[in-house]
């Protein structure tokens, strides 16, 4: 397990009109990473943003660009959310093959990229047993993916504790994560809290990041 919680604040609750100051802020706060859902209108009920906010994202920072696709046949677009600057890959599992996810994942890491797996919170973890071998993190969602601000899933937290049991790497968590739920999360084996409203809503966004990072 980590030493150091990664906070990686997500950016589907930052104010677009002012991004890039909203990426330093929080990048001055401490954070880790950016998260940055790219939803298609197909798998989650939402559209977001693609290849070029990323690259103009990349432009503004250093942080590591952590994208989760929350799209339909993802493979498809991959090699251009790579060309525009993302250091992390997120695939889910209930869009891609796991045939597909092993031939991705090969093909991106040779490119320095890490790879990732995630499930929704109706999705049982025998779904990604056979993929965890080939993936560097796996992303709990603890909410429906699709909008940002939506209360945390207890059930998340059990199914985090039993995924530690049988993955080593890194485990993040997205959906709801606040002060109120850290402890559990990392106590139960979390070493990466995606949080979006609770840190860009914040006054005081550095203590948001420190107090989620520290909660035990």
């Amino acid at each position: 397990m980590m030493d150091k919680i990664k906070i990686s604040p997500s950016i589907l609750s930052a104010d677009f009109a002012c991004l890039d100051r909203q990426i330093k802020r929080v990048e001055r706060a401490g954070a880790d990473m950016l998260h940055i859902d790219v939803m298609d209108g197909h798998f989650v009920p939402n559209i977001t943003i693609g290849p070029v906010v990323v690259r103009h994202i990349r432009r503004v920072t250093d942080l590591i660009l952590d994208v989760h696709l929350m799209i339909e046949r993802p493979e498809k677009f991959v090699d251009e959310f790579v060309a525009a600057g993302s250091d992390m890959i997120t695939f889910h599992i209930e869009t891609i093959s796991s045939s597909k996810f092993i031939v991705q994942g090969s093909k991106l890491r040779k490119k320095g990229i890490k790879v990732g797996i995630s499930l929704n919170p109706d999705t049982s973890l025998n779904k990604i047993k056979g993929v965890l071998k080939y993936a560097d993190f796996v992303l709990v969602m603890s909410v429906f993916p699709g909008f940002s601000g939506q209360k945390f899933i207890p059930g998340a937290i059990p199914k985090i504790r039993k995924l530690r049991s049988i993955f080593r790497g890194d485990i993040a968590v997205d959906g709801g994560v606040s002060d109120k739920v850290a402890a559990d999360l990392i106590g139960a084996g979390a070493t990466i809290l995606v949080s979006g409203s609770y840190i860009f809503a914040a006054k005081n966004v550095k203590q948001a990041i420190e107090r989620i990072r520290h909660a035990r």
